[in-house]
């Protein structure tokens, strides 16, 4: 907290504003999302002023229609950092999502190009003139996510020149993977390097955390032998776990809703006597979905006698539609889903219910509360916070969460989970119908672990220990220490 009295000054920035905004007629109108940030912040608010630096999302040329955008994001205490077409997409498609998402996943077979690499480092430095200027002796900064790992660097550099101290934070929503994947990338010095001029490092588990200091030592001879913290060029850097959750009395609250308790046995009464799994995922190859349904439909041909008494409801929810290898992935996932209901359909019913769209909030949070099973197959994910949502929606049913070794969420949630290798088929159906078969006991006890666990994390705690450890290197990061 500040000593003074006085409220601090934080900056939160990310590649896109938590903030959408429109134009309507020759004016333009803006509304707050309801994303885990907004969220995770919510709580700090007495005793601290935000502001939100990123992307608008779309793209605004006339100087004229600029001042009417910040003017409606103003309300919202939300900055623009405007960015032309081209450049937006090279730096997000090009760079971002084509080639440093793959990698930080551990995917192999990347192809780098030097084109969106410089729309990367473009946007970084378009980021980083913004907020220098913005930012007041004594601000805390705090950068999120894979898309502005040049911006700490650039960023210091910049308050360096104007006279300004600002303790830098980042946060990393990914993994960061073992050194062979991140070896893979030949600009990677360059990223870890804007990293490191952070004062704080936040990862999600202490994986993520190991891997990139292994990185620091190997990569770049940084020093690394006192734990949580890394010394290189003469200045030290704090690197910590901080769990991200989310705000489960959303959705508690939301289960309260009289339209939801009456969707809520609208579904109940459609499915009775029939166990429903559900998925959620964003249509991402890291979510595993491919790997689900193959899975699914070993399950179904491992237990015929459960035909017409099982059904996967499972959510694609669109994604980066705009790239090839999104639009592949959910063909090959229609082409599956009609293949597994071709074959073990019956006149009575469907095994697999697909659907390739958002659903609204109150109707995810009624599909989760009639559940019996969650199933998460992800091959890499930084977290996994469906799986908290699940949980968070089970205190009458006390469903079963059927979760991947390789989803951060594992880190915390095994005991309280079945877990297994999503590319292992006959290791998912027998998981599934583990699942399926607890008893009572057992799937209370699981149940109790992981509520208490998703109460424990919230979305509004982990940002609040990452502010409270963030204000204490304020100053000169070289001499603090990290304690």
């Amino acid at each position: 907290m500040s000593t003074d009295g006085a409220k601090r000054n934080l900056i939160i920035v990310s590649n896109r504003l938590p903030v959408s905004v429109k134009q309507v007629d020759d004016t333009y109108e803006s509304c707050v999302s309801s994303g885990g940030l907004v969220t995770a912040l919510s709580g700090l608010t007495k005793s601290t002023q935000f502001r939100w630096f990123g992307w608008p999302g779309i793209e605004v040329k006339d100087t004229e229609d600029r001042q009417k955008v910040c003017q409606s994001l103003g309300k919202h205490n939300a900055f623009p950092i405007f960015l032309d077409s081209t450049l937006a997409h090279e730096h997000y498609n090009g760079f971002s999502n084509r080639i440093l998402w793959p990698i930080l996943h551990y995917q192999s077979g990347v192809q780098f190009d030097d084109g969106p690499w410089q729309a990367y480092k473009r946007v970084n430095e378009l980021f980083a003139d913004e907020i220098a200027e913005s930012a007041e002796n004594g601000t805390l900064i705090w950068v999120h996510d894979y898309h502005l790992m040049l911006l700490p660097e650039l960023l210091r550099s910049r308050l360096q020149q104007q006279g300004k101290a600002c303790a830098i934070g980042f946060s990393l929503h990914t993994p960061f993977p073992a050194g062979d994947f991140w070896r893979n990338l030949p600009v990677r010095k360059h990223l870890i390097e804007g990293l490191l001029a952070s004062d704080l490092l936040g990862f999600h588990t202490d994986e993520y955390k190991q891997n990139f200091i292994d990185t620091c030592a190997t990569l770049l001879g940084a020093r690394t032998e006192i734990p949580n913290q890394i010394q290189y060029k003469n200045r030290l850097v704090c690197i910590g776990k901080f769990i991200v959750g989310i705000d489960p009395n959303k959705f508690t609250d939301t289960l309260q809703n009289p339209e939801v308790k009456s969707r809520i046995q609208t579904l109940e009464e459609k499915y009775k006597g029939v166990t429903i799994i559900v998925g959620v995922d964003r249509l991402d190859y890291i979510k595993g979905l491919t790997q689900k349904l193959k899975g699914f439909d070993a399950f179904l041909d491992d237990h015929p006698e459960l035909r017409n008494k099982v059904v996967l409801i499972q959510i694609a929810v669109p994604s980066r539609e705009d790239v090839k290898e999104y639009q592949e992935l959910e063909t090959e996932l229609s082409t599956l889903a009609g293949k597994i209901n071709g074959k073990h359909a019956t006149p009575e019913g469907t095994p697999l219910l697909y659907m390739h769209r958002s659903v609204p909030f109150t109707e995810l949070a009624a599909l989760y509360s009639i559940a019996d099973a969650c199933l998460l197959t992800s091959t890499r994910d930084g977290m996994n916070l469906v799986s908290f949502e699940y949980v968070a929606c089970q205190e009458k049913r006390h469903g079963v969460l059927v979760l991947s070794e390789f989803a951060g969420a594992a880190s915390y949630m095994r005991e309280g989970s079945i877990c297994f290798h999503p590319a292992n088929k006959t290791e998912m159906s027998e998981a599934i119908y583990n699942a399926l078969h607890l008893d009572d006991t057992e799937r209370n006890r699981k149940y109790e672990l992981l509520r208490d666990f998703v109460h424990k994390y919230t979305s509004a705690r982990w940002g609040q220990t990452f502010i409270e450890k963030l204000n204490s290197r304020s100053g000169d990061g070289a001499s603090k220490s990290c304690s």
